[in-house]
């Protein structure tokens, strides 16, 4: 059973970073990725998942968390479940963030949302880095005169 639902929340995510990075600019990939859906559904399988998964002792770990301790932790598979879903979840929540960044502002993203994809945090960086370079060469907007 979790082996499976391991599986399915790995195919549950790839259609919405599809829709973001093949269909950027399709109206029905916004309404989709403004939905709060995709969340409450993988932070409810993260809540089931740390319930079934994670007994006293184990989260025991995390409570002062030290490396060897999270290594023992993270070495059992529900734990480690547990774990990537939490991935999922905060690796698309990101997605979405870079997304709707660039579609607001204008700004090139299918390079961020491929790395944050596929490594989070630095799809995170390619995005601020793009919109810090974006924001220089941009013409400012021209201010209207007093009339």
């Amino acid at each position: 059973m979790l082996s499976q639902l391991f599986d399915l929340a790995n195919l549950f995510v790839l259609p919405f970073w599809a829709l973001m990075i093949v269909l950027p600019k399709w109206e029905i990939t916004r309404k989709v990725i403004t939905s709060p859906l995709p969340f409450v559904t993988l932070a409810g399988l993260y809540i089931y998942l740390l319930i079934v998964a994670v007994d006293p002792e184990s989260a025991q770990a995390l409570a002062n968390p030290k490396l060897a301790d999270i290594a023992r932790f993270f070495a059992n598979e529900g734990a480690a479940a547990v774990g990537w879903v939490h991935f999922l979840v905060m690796d698309l929540f990101v997605g979405r963030y870079i997304y709707l960044e660039g579609q607001n502002n204008g700004i090139v993203t299918i390079h961020s949302l491929i790395l944050c994809l596929f490594f989070g945090p630095i799809g995170l960086l390619s995005h601020l880095i793009t919109r810090a370079i974006v924001n220089k060469i941009k013409p400012a907007t021209p201010t209207s005169e007093p009339g």
